[in-house]
């Protein structure tokens, strides 16, 4: 009888430690009594998604009918600009709210290697986001959120991959900016991620994946960081959206005179069924209206040649393309939309940036950013809710590279409606009021030389402020230097690899 009552007592020790353990971990995920719980974050990043390429941006070519329902619903942005005209520097800055120049990572991973055909030699960089750095997932995760990083990556390699930068998750995520080797948006293959057949589209696999996150999830706050591929080079659609845009394409136009290229179309009804997909399965569990979505892209579009059926799309009526800082390579799409908190049918022209977005859902989701850390971008909350306008004095570029798509190294600053460029070979400087000559045709450095000295004098202290690399000369620069042609190649290779 003894032995049974030490047994018994054992027993129930092991139930009661049993029972606290698991209370601990539940509770670890419990809101108290009446305490709201924080929203979820599903935030869909496009690479290379241009500011004119959605029909509520003007297409009439492209189809995007559930982004436009989306936008329809929520808040679209008409001046919203990229951190930076190239993929790896934008991503840094919306994960963790720090400019590109002051983290020192000011063009695509790993960088374009310098040539004696430049008169600059370009500034160097991290070759990865630094661990010091906090980010997104890490300020998150505290409050109880799952998080997951589903797409490209581009922030560096293992040791700095997104499940070392407080993702929970990581499919897909590698050092790598293009879609997957050996088949790009088919055959795809990565440690974490591989292609199921050879007909499975990387988009619609990567929207699966995201679904899977969210019906996983549904119990407790996530935040979910889906970063397509699309629609980055090389441009690839599936078969009945390729035949579908084929038919529709006006053939005598070319690639080069407005929105026509039909790979490109297709990819992006892709990114459009996929975004459809997620808001369904929001509705279906009942989370719409406590889930904050925001779709945007990490760059300009890609209207120049840079590998084949190229150029992808047209920034017009904007100037430039992905890789520069005028305007068709910096200003985005933006959409937000949360029902209930942010109104319906709302368009702003208020200027904002990606870095902004940091802030904006720490403080959405009840998150104070450590007050040791630097945030360069400034909380969207008032102008989503239509409680207040936001303060800011000007927005800085600066990429001391030369880019693949044929941006030279250059600086700006935009003020009000004036933005001003100064392109770093020669000081050249420019100045145009982007509101009424949204195609900055008009130079008006010669016109206002008051506002440029001034702008001129606002960028050279942001740069000093933030510890700005700049470009040096190059001391083996050859105006007359071609690239030696690759093997197979009869004339001059390609000047560096797709990136960004």
């Amino acid at each position: 009888m003894y032995d049974d009552e030490v047994e018994l007592n054992h027993l129930v020790t092991r139930i009661f430690f049993g029972l606290l353990f698991l209370f601990t971990t539940v509770s670890s995920f419990a809101r108290v009594p009446g305490e709201k719980r924080p929203p979820n974050i599903v935030f869909i990043l496009i690479d290379d998604l241009g500011w004119a390429d959605l029909g509520c941006y003007g297409s009439t070519f492209h189809e995007t009918p559930r982004l436009d329902r989306l936008a329809a619903a929520g808040m679209r942005f008409n001046h919203a600009y990229a951190a930076a005209p190239l993929c790896s520097p934008t991503r840094a800055a919306i994960l963790c709210g720090k400019h590109p120049a002051r983290l020192n990572l000011t063009t695509y991973l790993p960088g374009r290697a310098d040539m004696p055909s430049q008169k600059l030699l370009q500034a160097k960089i991290n070759q990865h986001l630094p661990l010091e750095e906090v980010t997104l997932p890490e300020l998150l995760k505290p409050k109880g959120y799952r998080c997951a990083h589903i797409g490209k990556w581009h922030l560096g390699g293992p040791g700095f991959l997104p499940e070392d930068q407080g993702f929970d998750v990581n499919l897909g995520g590698t050092a790598g900016g293009s879609p997957p080797r050996p088949g790009g948006f088919f055959a795809y293959q990565t440690p974490t991620l591989q292609s199921r057949d050879t007909t499975e589209y990387l988009t619609d696999r990567l929207t699966d994946e995201a679904l899977s996150f969210i019906d996983a999830n549904r119990d407790r706050p996530f935040f979910l960081y889906l970063a397509h591929f699309a629609v980055h080079i090389p441009l690839q659609a599936t078969p009945h959206l390729l035949a579908k845009y084929e038919a529709k394409a006006k053939p005598e136009l070319g690639l080069e005179k407005g929105q026509n290229n039909p790979i490109y179309a297709g990819m992006l009804e892709s990114v459009d069924e996929s975004v459809g997909r997620l808001v369904d399965k929001l509705e279906e569990l009942g989370l719409t209206r406590n889930t904050i979505v925001v779709f945007t892209s990490d760059n300009g579009g890609l209207s120049v040649r840079e590998g084949p059926n190229t150029p992808a799309t047209s920034n017009a009526p904007l100037r430039g393309a992905k890789g520069h800082l005028y305007e068709g390579g910096i200003r985005v799409p933006l959409i937000v939309h949360w029902p209930g908190t942010v109104g319906p049918g709302v368009v702003s022209d208020v200027p904002v940036n990606s870095l902004d977005l940091h802030p904006t859902l720490l403080q959405l989701a009840g998150v104070e950013r450590p007050g040791n850390r630097v945030s360069d971008g400034v909380s969207l909350v008032r102008l989503l809710t239509g409680t207040g306008a936001i303060e800011r004095e000007a927005m800085h570029w600066h990429l001391p590279h030369y880019s693949n798509q044929g941006g030279v190294p250059s600086s700006a600053v935009r003020a009000g409606n004036l933005k001003l460029i100064e392109f770093l070979e020669d000081g050249r400087l420019e100045l145009y009021d982007v509101t009424k000559d949204v195609s900055e045709a008009r130079d008006l450095s010669k016109q206002l030389p008051e506002e440029t000295r001034r702008l001129h004098a606002m960028l050279d202290r942001w740069r000093r402020s933030v510890d700005a690399q700049m470009p040096t000369p190059n001391p083996d620069y050859d105006p007359n230097w071609t690239p030696p042609p690759k093997e197979g190649q009869t004339g001059g290779g390609a000047p560096g690899k797709p990136g960004g």
